[in-house]
């Protein structure tokens, strides 16, 4: 099966949160082994890495920097339920 993203957000020290509907599960994925090869190297912005987004499946930043779902899935850490950041809303991919 490959994995469906329902909602993605940006946390502290280059991680982001992801839903996913198919399996229903979150994870933390930690984004910091990509930070220093080439277009990522933009993500260690931490103004710019919270402009994640939900796009084709994966997720993607302005400059199309992008991860699959199947990647985001694989390299997670599971969590037992999602949390909220209080400056915002989570990018639902839906508008």
């Amino acid at each position: 099966m490959i994995p469906t993203i329902d909602q993605v957000e940006a946390k502290e020290n280059y991680r982001l949160e992801v839903r996913f509907r198919r399996p229903s599960e979150t994870k933390i994925v930690d984004v910091t082994p990509y930070l220093n090869k080439g277009v990522f190297k933009e993500l260690r912005d931490e103004k710019y890495f919270r402009k994640v987004r939900i796009i084709f499946g994966g997720v993607e930043w302005p400059h199309k920097q992008d991860l699959s779902a199947e990647t985001l899935y694989a390299r997670g850490r599971k969590q037992a339920s999602p949390t909220r950041r209080s400056s915002g809303r989570p990018h639902t991919g839906r508008r």
